[in-house]
C-alpha cells in the first residue's frame, strides 16, 4: 500500500522510522505539548496540538535523513517525507522471512513465560532485567533489542502502575503488593530478526489495575480478531477506542504500535485510537507483520516524558495498562507470532 501522506503517520513507541536519536523527539513532542497547554482549549487545542506533533515528527525524520537505502522489500528509507508522498511501501514478508519472525516471535513468547514466576512482591525490575538478559542471551542465543537502542540502558522495559511505557529497570525499585506491572520484552534473533511482546503482571491485589488490565487485554484481541487482507488501520483503532471508552478509560495517544521484522520499527506505525487521516488509511495485505499495543488508561490519556528521556507516564499519574503482540497477516486472518502457551486465543476461530 501507498499513503500519499507520510508526515501524518503518527510517532513510533520507540522513535520515528528515521535514526534519530529518539531523545530529540521526545524532548520537542514534550515542548510542543506544553506550548498548547498553555496556549489554548477546547476544540482550537486539539487543533494546535495536532499540528505541533505533525511539526514534530516531520522535524525529526527531516534533520536526520540519511540517504535513500533500499531494503529487500524494496522499502526506500531515510528520505524526506515529501519525497515519500506517493511511494511509502510497507514491507511484504517473504516465506523465508515469515519462518524467521515465527522464530523470533516464539522466542520473544518463552521470555515472558520465564519471567512470570519471578514477577512477585519483593523483587526488584533490575533482577527481571538480569533474568531476562541472560536468558534471552544465553538460553535463546539472541539479543536483547532494547538494549543500547537509542542509548536505553536495560534489555526489558518494566512500566509500574502509572507508568505507560519504557519503564527502565532498577535495583532499587522493588515490586510491592497492589503494583501492576507491564513487562515489554523485544528479542532479536541470530538471523537478525525482531519478536516484540509484552504483558501486564498484578502483584498480589488491585481490583482496579486487574479490570483495567482485562479490558486492555480485550482491546487488543477484539483488534487482532479484525486483523486480515483488505481491513483497515482505522478499523483495528477503532474497535480499540470504541471498547477502552465504553469502559470508562482513554487511549494513549503519544505512542503506538509499528512494523516489524529485521528492523525494530518499521512501517506502518498502529494507531490505537481513531486518528488516520484518509491518506494514511492503507488496507493490510498478506505478509505484513507489525505489533498492535493498546496503551489504556484510567484517568485521561495525556502523557509525559521524565527527565530520563524514556520513562514515559499518565499527566495525571492515572493507572496505565498495556498489552502486545506481533502479529502476521495471512491469507486468510492473521497469525499471532508471540502467542503464550496459556492464552485462550479461540476467538480467532470463530
Amino acid at each position: 500500500m501507498h499513503p500519499r501522506d507520510p508526515t501524518a503517520r503518527p510517532i513510533g513507541r520507540h522513535g520515528t522510522r528515521d535514526p534519530v536519536s529518539v531523545h530529540v523527539c521526545f524532548r520537542r513532542l514534550t515542548h510542543a505539548f506544553s506550548i498548547i497547554a498553555s496556549e489554548a482549549e477546547g476544540h482550537k487545542g486539539r487543533r494546535l496540538q495536532e499540528s505541533a506533533r505533525l511539526y514534530t515528527i516531520q522535524r525529526c525524520q527531516d534533520e536526520a535523513a540519511p540517504p535513500a537505502e533500499a531494503t529487500s522489500q524494496g522499502m526506500t528509507q531515510g528520505r524526506h517525507p515529501s519525497h515519500d508522498r506517493d511511494s511509502m511501501n510497507v514491507p511484504i514478508k517473504t516465506p523465508d522471512e515469515i519462518e524467521k519472525m515465527r522464530e523470533a516471535g516464539r522466542q520473544a513468547a518463552l521470555v515472558l513465560e520465564m519471567i512470570t514466576p519471578h514477577v512477585q512482591a519483593g523483587v526488584t525490575t533490575g533482577e527481571l532485567d538480569r533474568l531476562c538478559h541472560d536468558f534471552i542471551v544465553d538460553e535463546l542465543g539472541s539479543v536483547p533489542a532494547p538494549l543500547n537502542y537509542h542509548g536505553f540502558p536495560k534489555s526489558i522495559c518494566t512500566s509500574i502502575n502509572h507508568v505507560v511505557c519504557h519503564g527502565i529497570p532498577d535495583d532499587a525499585k522493588k515490586l510491592k503488593k497492589g503494583d501492576i506491572m507491564n513487562l515489554d520484552v523485544t528479542v532479536k534473533t541470530a538471523d537478525g530478526y525482531h519478536g516484540d511482546t509484552s504483558k501486564m503482571f498484578i502483584v498480589g491485589e488491585n481490583i482496579q489495575g486487574e479490570r483495567l488490565a482485562r479490558i486492555t487485554q480485550e482491546c487488543l484481541y477484539k483488534s487482532i480478531a479484525l486483523v486480515k487482507p483488505g481491513a483497515r488501520l482505522s478499523e483495528l483503532a477503532r474497535v480499540i477506542q470504541q471498547h477502552a471508552e465504553a469502559n470508562g478509560y482513554s487511549v494513549v495517544r503519544d505512542f503506538c504500535g509499528h512494523g516489524i521484522g529485521a528492523g525494530f520499527h518499521e512501517d506502518p506505525q498502529i494507531l490505537h485510537y481513531d486518528g488516520y487521516a484518509p491518506e494514511a488509511d492503507i488496507a493490510l495485505a498478506e505478509g505484513m507483520c507489525f505489533t498492535i499495543e493498546p496503551m489504556i488508561n484510567v484517568g485521561g490519556y495525556r502523557t509525559k516524558v521524565l527527565r530520563d528521556n524514556w520513562t514515559a507516564v499518565t499527566k495525571d499519574r492515572s493507572l496505565s495498562a498495556q498489552w502486545e503482540h506481533t502479529l502476521l497477516v495471512t491469507a486468510d486472518g492473521v497469525e499471532v507470532l508471540t502467542a503464550r502457551s496459556e492464552e485462550d486465543l479461540g476467538f480467532l476461530e470463530h
